[in-house]
């Protein structure tokens, strides 16, 4: 039986963003990556995406036996299959194709590997029911970047057994994870429904015109965003109540939820709405490019990561592994 002391090898089908989030993580932690992706520029891709995150992983400090050189470019996806201890798919996100996949991953690969998803979205119940052993298959959803965010949602599915589940926290722990365990399946899991709904809000304001993408993201990055980073949501809301805490806060404040400040329903994507996000974006890059800007956001992570690291024993004591209800 494989646990997380026995893990060698990751199999990664998929080098995307995610993918290649993936493989810079596993490698830091002195893992070998085998990985597969049928694109014609996948490898060097892969690689390319992999380097430019290094310097940010030599900063946060890499582990006993890193080095880039242990990743291996498979022909195939049962060649993944076939070489890996835990594998991570990180197909794109559509239901078919990764039903299709994980049936394909399970054919060929050992009956005690972990089978781990990084759909953001999809019920695992759905993606694995064509599977031969759906008992192994697990929803592990990280978050860009994967090489720095500690935090996966780990869901099972109807089929899923407890014991894959906690074979994969241990992996996901062993490699300077949070998994964080939900105990029922929902679409969107729990942390993208918290993004969708602020997403969706955005989008309205720009195509009313209200505010333009500078001013929507100037917003939490100066307010919000920096209460958010080390105490959440709800912790805030609690200190919004004052001696009273969140039960004054819902009292005093629990009628506004009825005033039309969230729309919640998302805009129709229409083609201005989509040139206003683009042009916006654009003026906040600034003509710097994606690489680069994954670069200084890497540095930004690193800091704040770093500011907080002495006070995240000042949280209410947790299990290791966080159930949500």
């Amino acid at each position: 039986m494989s646990n997380s002391s026995t893990i060698r090898t990751l199999g990664l089908i998929g080098g995307g963003v995610i993918g290649s989030g993936w493989a810079a993580r596993a490698l830091a932690h002195g893992l070998d990556i085998v990985a597969y992706d049928p694109a014609p520029d996948g490898e060097p891709a892969l690689r390319a995406a992999v380097d430019n995150a290094w310097p940010a992983l030599e900063r946060m400090g890499l582990g006993p036996g890193a080095n880039r050189e242990r990743l291996r470019f498979a022909g195939s996806v049962a060649e993944v299959a076939t070489a890996a201890d835990f594998i991570q798919e990180n197909a794109p996100e559509r239901e078919d194709l990764k039903r299709r996949l994980l049936a394909e991953i399970d054919a060929d690969c050992g009956g005690e590997v972990i089978i781990a998803s990084s759909s953001s979205g999809l019920l695992p119940s759905r993606i694995q029911a064509d599977c031969r052993h759906p008992e192994r298959v697990v929803i592990g959803h990280p978050f860009n970047p994967v090489y720095l965010l500690p935090l996966v949602e780990i869901v099972p599915g109807e089929r899923t057994a407890a014991d894959a589940v906690e074979r994969a926290s241990a992996f996901y722990r062993s490699i300077g994870m949070r998994p964080l365990r939900m105990r029922k399946e929902i679409e969107g899991y729990l942390s993208d429904r918290l993004q969708e709904a602020l997403w969706r809000e955005a989008l309205h304001l720009v195509n009313e015109g209200i505010a333009t993408t500078e001013d929507i993201d100037d917003a939490i990055v100066y307010g919000p965003g920096l209460r958010y980073a080390f105490m959440g949501t709800c912790l805030t809301f609690h200190l919004a109540g004052g001696e009273g805490g969140m039960a004054h806060m819902l009292d005093q404040f629990g009628p506004a939820l009825k005033l039309p400040w969230t729309k919640l329903v998302a805009p129709e994507l229409t083609r201005e709405l989509r040139d206003r996000m683009v042009e916006g974006t654009a003026v906040q890059a600034d003509g710097r490019s994606i690489k680069e800007l994954e670069r200084w956001r890497d540095d930004c992570l690193i800091r704040l990561i770093e500011a907080l690291a002495p006070m995240r024993h000042e949280r209410r004591a947790e299990s290791p592994d966080p159930v949500t209800a």
